[in-house]
């Protein structure tokens, strides 16, 4: 089946274009399992065959991960806790995957919401404990563009890289093992980032407690 569904959006892709690119990672961002590696990967595959452009792809990869991620946020911000853990279920949102989401969210504060767009499972949901904590939107739609950019542009980049290495169209075990190989160097690169982030914001908090 999830071989069927890459062929299926491989060969669709040029049809639907970047609009199709918008709407489908939109999907994957709010509370629908469209994995985003099956649609920005085989977008990176067209580039490479020249019949997509790498820039507009990954602005459209970020502009629907901003509108998804936006849906759920607005909900959560507008009803609340009780209502998304009430009625997830109805959407697929399992209470496991939103409390993982939450605790990510609460150990990592804002600058989750940019970590948390490149770690799966927590990637689609990191926005609903972001609306329930109500966090600043301005400040939301940077750090989650700035992650959807970083996480778009790495699976543009492993689908032109199949295409230029492949003559045939790549198969889901290929998008796969390329794709967990990033995530190797990935996850141990984001460690590092929130290290240091919650270095500086002590220390930045510190200073101003001595004011």
């Amino acid at each position: 089946m999830l071989e069927s569904l890459i062929q299926g959006l491989l060969h669709g892709l040029r049809d639907l274009g970047y609009p199709g690119i918008v709407a489908l990672m939109a999907l994957e961002s709010s509370v629908f399992p469209v994995p985003s590696e099956l649609v920005m990967a085989p977008a990176g595959y067209w580039v490479a065959k020249g019949e997509m452009n790498a820039v507009l792809v990954v602005a459209s990869g970020v502009v629907g991960s901003i509108i998804g991620a936006l849906a759920n946020y607005g909900v959560a911000w507008s009803l609340g806790r009780a209502f998304v853990r009430r009625f997830g279920k109805y959407v697929l949102l399992s209470e496991r995957s939103l409390e993982r989401s939450e605790r990510f969210f609460t150990a990592h504060g804002e600058i989750s919401t940019l970590i948390g767009r490149m770690v799966p499972v927590v990637r689609h949901l990191i926005s609903i404990p972001a609306g329930i904590a109500r966090m600043p939107l301005p400040r939301f739609i940077a750090y989650t563009g700035a992650g959807a950019l970083i996480w778009c542009s790495i699976l543009t980049w492993v689908g032109w890289f199949l295409g230029k290495h492949e003559s045939s169209l790549p198969s889901a075990e290929e998008i796969q093992h390329y794709t967990g190989k990033v995530l190797l160097v990935l996850i141990p690169a984001l460690v590092v980032v929130v290290v240091a982030y919650v270095w500086w914001y002590r220390r930045r908090t510190a200073r101003r407690a001595e004011k």
